[in-house]
C-alpha cells in the first residue's frame, strides 16, 4: 500500500457479518459438544459457560483473522484494478 491510499477499514456491515460467520459455528459446536457434558445445569448457566468460551475465542482470535483475510482480499483486488 502506498502512502496515498487510505488504510482499509472494513465497514460495520462487514464486521457484523464476519462476527456472525465466526459466532454461529462456534455456538453450534459448543452446544453439540458441551451440551452433553453440562447435562442438567440450568440453561442460563449453560449459556454463561458457552459464552465464556466462545466470545473471547471469537473476539481475540477468529474475527481478527477473518478481517485480515478480508483486507488482504480487498488490497489484492485494488492492485489488480478489480472492484
Amino acid at each position: 500500500m502506498t502512502s496515498s491510499q487510505p488504510p482499509i477499514i472494513p465497514s460495520i456491515h462487514v464486521r457484523a457479518l464476519a462476527t456472525w460467520i465466526v459466532i454461529f459455528p462456534l455456538v453450534a459446536l459448543g452446544l453439540t459438544f458441551l451440551g452433553p457434558l453440562l447435562g442438567t445445569l440450568h440453561p442460563v448457566l449453560k449459556a454463561f459457560i458457552l459464552t465464556v468460551i466462545v466470545v473471547p475465542l471469537a473476539v481475540y482470535v477468529l474475527v481478527p483473522q477473518l478481517l485480515k483475510l478480508y483486507v488482504w482480499r480487498v488490497k489484492r483486488s485494488r492492485e489488480r484494478g478489480i472492484r
